[in-house]
């Protein structure tokens, strides 16, 4: 059943005013590619516009907090906690998590996905001059917690 529509088949934002606030969480992740020199100099610290995982750390915490501007039927969320991981994957990728909480009557798998997707734009902007041929890619939950819909866990395979 799709909950963002109502009776007559209209986009509406779900009403969540019975729910019962419980502890929520979400992980997501992102993946872009890219040539290994350009993987190299953003470990190296060398790209002359500063700390690339800095700023696409700080760039997905803020997205999170965005996210009901930004996705339209998103309810305004009052996050706890907004974590943004960035590591290499070989020699060609970065892999980002993103792991966001709140206790609340909705769930923050938006926030997740949003904060991974605007670290691995973030990455894109920054490192397009070097590298144009970039690819972002497998934006997707990981896990969720809390709710009435129980705890979901992604395969390990996809």
């Amino acid at each position: 059943m799709l909950t963002h529509l109502d009776s007559q088949g209209r986009a509406a934002m779900v009403d969540v005013t019975d729910k019962a606030v419980t502890s929520r969480e979400a992980v997501a992740e992102a993946r872009i590619r890219m040539q290994p020199q350009t993987l190299q100099m953003i470990e190296a610290g060398g790209h002359p516009k500063g700390d690339v995982f800095a700023v696409a750390r700080i760039a997905g915490i803020q997205a999170a907090k965005k996210t009901s501007d930004l996705i339209p039927l998103c309810h305004p969320l009052m996050l706890t906690s907004v974590k943004v991981e960035l590591s290499a994957e070989g020699d060609d990728c970065v892999r980002i998590q993103a792991r966001c909480k709140l206790a609340g009557q909705t769930g923050v798998e938006m926030e997740a996905l949003t904060a991974a997707s605007v670290a691995a734009l973030t990455i894109y902007d920054m490192c397009k001059a070097v590298d144009r041929g970039m690819v972002i890619e497998s934006v997707r939950l990981l896990e969720k917690l809390g709710g009435k819909s129980g705890h979901f866990k992604a395969d390990e395979d996809n």
